[in-house]
């Protein structure tokens, strides 16, 4: 599997809106994802899992995919939106 690290820039970190667009983006694309906070890996595709890292603006995460095609439009994502 293909990973990246990212820092968060959004104010809010990862709450609900920008959780669940970033779910429903990578559900679209189709591809398997997990995101990493410390010790914690989730599914990228559920919710309240995304949620439940309680990602804040500074803290480092890491998004690990089985499509590099896949991984490198979910960075572009977090870019984008957090």
């Amino acid at each position: 599997m293909a990973e990246i690290k990212y820092v968060i820039t959004d104010e809010e970190g990862i709450h609900a809106r920008p959780a669940g667009t970033l779910v429903k983006f990578v559900k679209e694309l189709g591809c398997s994802a997990t995101i990493t906070k410390g010790e914690k890996t989730v599914d990228i595709t559920r919710l309240m899992a995304v949620m439940s890292l309680g990602a804040k603006k500074g803290d480092e995460v890491t998004v690990s995919c089985d499509n590099q095609e896949c991984l490198d439009k979910i960075e572009s994502f977090l870019k984008e939106n957090l």
